[in-house]
């Protein structure tokens, strides 16, 4: 493949073809294209720009409200816990209703109403329902939306990983944004900002197109089936033990980094250089995922991902030593994600393809999310900072050693073709 080629997402054509569609119009020799490629990519934009506003500034806006850390802990748990409910009924409905992007586009609008509830609210118990009532809804968008966008990349599906690259770039322009929002503006603002880029994701959800149907199978197996194999309840496993792993990076890191006198412009730009190198990895993997077997990103992954958990604490007081250490957010997020949506796909095709992506999301974003973030939390209180990023390197340890044990031993070949 030529380079010039791989640098492209479409071919010219293609790109007059959505400036006509942006404007009402048709190119008149052209149909409709097989790829809404820039669609596709605006909905992760904004969908991740939520999220790079809300990860690393929520627990602080939390702490303004004069939560302690272990309150903090469990409502951060709360919103990657509806990520274990949460998909897997809208995956059940949105496949019982032949209208994925239906459900995709109530639950951003019903996140957007939900999160206004959200501020200025002080008790606990309050904050805690709402949080879970936005998140509910919220983390009902994403699955779906993996599905679809495998769904129109068809045969192409390697190049998912170009598509997914601009939800990092939507989450650096959060956390920058925001970072530099907050030097002119209090803490308390910070739920509008974050209420924009949700209302801005809802809007572009309007302007995806929903594709063919996917038609069952007569010999298509039942879902169940699928499921209880070996190597998918230990990649299941694995994911799970990822998002423990990150558990003390999504909930603590920025106050950690406060903690050791780093400016909220600091904070800002060490949160983008983890993204900034996931991005390069996004648009690489699309190279490697022919060359390279899935088993071994992954192995390679989880292994970088125990080196940058256990360094953490050992260079937090030295700013380009801990740096380099977020570079390595490419393999601890990037290449586990990909490798993940890709054995997903492949595991779980055709009219199960929601489904699995929704299992994939609450196993490891949603019980490992949760699981991390309320451990996090007690452990902060408990152990301090220091060996709660080295318990994360023991965790992904272990699912290195499952993996390795586990996941595409038994396949001679495990490459995208």
């Amino acid at each position: 493949m030529k380079l010039g080629l791989m640098c492209r997402p479409f071919k010219k054509p293609e790109r007059y073809r959505f400036a006509a569609a942006l404007v009402g119009g048709a190119h008149p020799a052209d149909q409709p294209p097989r790829v809404p490629y820039w669609r596709l990519s605006g909905f992760y934009f904004f969908y991740f720009a939520a999220l790079g506003a809300l990860l690393p500034y929520w627990p602080v806006y939390l702490q303004s409200l004069g939560y302690d850390p272990g309150r903090i802990g469990v409502l951060m748990a709360i919103l990657a816990g509806t990520k274990i409910i949460a998909p897997n009924i809208w995956s059940w409905i949105a496949d019982h209703s032949g209208r994925p992007l239906t459900v995709i586009r109530l639950g951003a609008l019903c996140a957007v109403l939900s999160f206004c509830a959200l501020y200025g609210n002080r008790d606990y118990t309050a904050m805690a329902l709402l949080t879970g009532a936005y998140s509910f809804f919220w983390n009902a968008a994403l699955p779906a939306f993996e599905a679809i966008t495998l769904h129109h990349l068809q045969e192409q599906s390697e190049r998912y990983s170009r598509v997914r690259l601009w939800g990092s770039i939507g989450f650096i322009g959060g956390v920058l944004a925001v970072g530099g929002l907050l030097s002119l503006f209090p803490i308390a603002d910070l739920p509008y900002a974050i209420l924009a880029m949700l209302i801005n994701m809802w809007l572009t959800s309007l302007l995806v197109p929903a594709g063919k149907a996917m038609a069952r199978q007569a010999d298509t197996p039942r879902f169940w089936h699928l499921l209880w194999r070996g190597e998918v309840l230990a990649f299941l496993l694995v994911s799970f033990l990822v998002q423990v792993a990150h558990g003390p990076y999504y909930v603590f890191f920025t106050v950690y980094l406060k903690s050791h006198g780093y400016s909220d412009g600091a904070v800002g730009w060490m949160w983008s250089l983890g993204v900034i190198a996931e991005i390069v990895l996004f648009w690489c993997v699309t190279h490697w995922l022919k060359r390279v077997a899935l088993r071994q990103l992954l192995l390679s992954g989880l292994l970088l991902g125990s080196l940058r958990w256990w360094v953490i604490p050992l260079v937090v007081d030295q700013p380009w030593l801990l740096a380099a250490s977020q570079l390595l957010h490419a393999a601890t997020f990037g290449i586990t994600h990909v490798v993940a949506i890709h054995l997903m796909h492949r595991h779980f095709s055709g009219v199960h393809h929601n489904k699995g992506q929704a299992l994939y999301n609450s196993t490891s974003f949603g019980a490992g999310g949760m699981l991390g973030s309320y451990l996090s939390g007690a452990l902060w209180l408990s152990w301090g900072a220091t060996w709660e990023f080295q318990a994360a390197a023991w965790v992904s340890l272990s699912a290195l050693l499952i993996a390795w044990f586990g996941v595409g031993r038994s396949a001679k070949k495990d490459r995208r073709r």
